[in-house]
């Protein structure tokens, strides 16, 4: 629940924030007629619909498990970051359509006084605060949709700069510096969908975690000292969490029970890694023949032996058993989970 109420307060933050911000800004457009600040003002209110989506689908993935959802809600996310998408992509075509009717109309207003520089200042300060809230409350909380809307709020700050410059140009004498700027904003808004985009699409097609995890993966099951070698490890995401599915290679002439005891113990290692939902770990005894060669876990092997090469002698398959202290049943305890922290790309 710390999570959830943690997710929920970040969301109504920003939304409380975009909303004063549509205020201010919408104030001084119809005050001043710049294109650049009525371009920030939509740009601003479009914000402030999306957060308002951002916290009911916040509302919805910070629920607990019930009958109809097992494993919770936390997939829901990703959809909720491409919502934000979509109302960007929208955003900033209909602000660069208006800057390029202005252009090819030559009808440019330009804004006096100090009202539209304050403004335009203050939004990039707020929504740089905003920008490192909620990129801080992403990493801690792996939430796709605050890791997008940090996203935004950075580039938001890049387009209330460029509006500064168009009004201060303006202002200068170059009138039409407002709605170059104007298409300056309407460019940086496509780039944040674009980006928001590009970071949820691998949450939602199964995509293979870092290979860094996927390494982890495979020096947790080969540290149980009954572990021979592994093969056919799968790795990927289910929303922003991760299913893992592999075989082990034991020894034959083990009990029904430990082999119980030796799948427990990698599926509780291995589960401890951050953002690992559901782990299955198939047992295949060297009698039946079912041990095989399996490149890519050969790969990643080497890839463990290569980390840990000066620390000693290492299991049957290569990788050293010493990835964290051993717990009971053989499972070895939970690292740092620092190969985990990154997301799809």
């Amino acid at each position: 629940m710390e999570r959830a109420a943690a997710v929920r307060r970040v969301g109504l933050l920003v939304l409380a924030a975009n909303g004063l911000l549509v205020v201010a800004k919408g104030w001084v457009w119809i005050g001043t007629g710049s294109l650049a600040v009525g371009s920030e003002a939509i740009n601003s209110l479009v914000d402030a619909v999306y957060s308002a989506v951002v916290l009911g689908g916040l509302y919805l993935t910070t629920r607990p498990p019930d009958a109809e959802h097992p494993h919770g809600h936390e997939r829901i996310e990703p959809f909720v970051a491409l919502a934000i998408a979509l109302s960007v992509f929208a955003t900033g075509g209909f602000v660069l359509w208006r800057a390029l009717d202005v252009i090819l109309a030559g009808d440019v207003a330009v804004s006096r006084g100090p009202a539209a520089v304050a403004v335009l200042t203050g939004a990039g300060v707020l929504k740089y605060g905003l920008y490192r809230y909620c990129l801080r409350a992403g990493e801690t909380h792996d939430s796709p949709a605050l890791s997008a809307t940090a996203l935004d709020n950075r580039n938001d700050v890049l387009t209330a700069g460029a509006a500064l410059v168009g009004v201060l140009g303006a202002q200068a004498g170059f009138p039409v510096f407002d709605p170059l700027a104007a298409g300056v904003v309407a460019l940086g808004i496509y780039y944040t969908g674009f980006e928001i985009v590009r970071d949820n699409v691998g949450y939602l097609v199964g995509r293979a975690p870092p290979e860094s995890l996927r390494a982890t993966i495979v020096r947790r099951a080969l540290a149980h000292p009954d572990v021979e070698g592994v093969h056919e490890v799968i790795a990927h995401y289910v929303g922003p969490e991760i299913d893992v599915s592999l075989h082990v290679e034991v020894e034959g002439d083990r009990t029904l029970r430990e082999a119980h005891a030796i799948e427990s113990a990698i599926v509780a290692s291995i589960r401890a890694l951050p953002r690992i939902d559901d782990v299955f770990v198939h047992v295949d005894p060297k009698e039946l023949g079912e041990w095989r060669a399996d490149e890519d876990a050969e790969r990643l092997t080497g890839r463990v032996e290569g980390t840990d090469a000066a620390s000693g002698p290492t299991n049957n398959g290569g990788c050293e058993s010493d990835a964290g202290s051993r717990g009971p049943e053989g499972a070895v305890e939970a690292d740092d989970g620092a190969e985990n922290s990154a997301g799809p790309t």
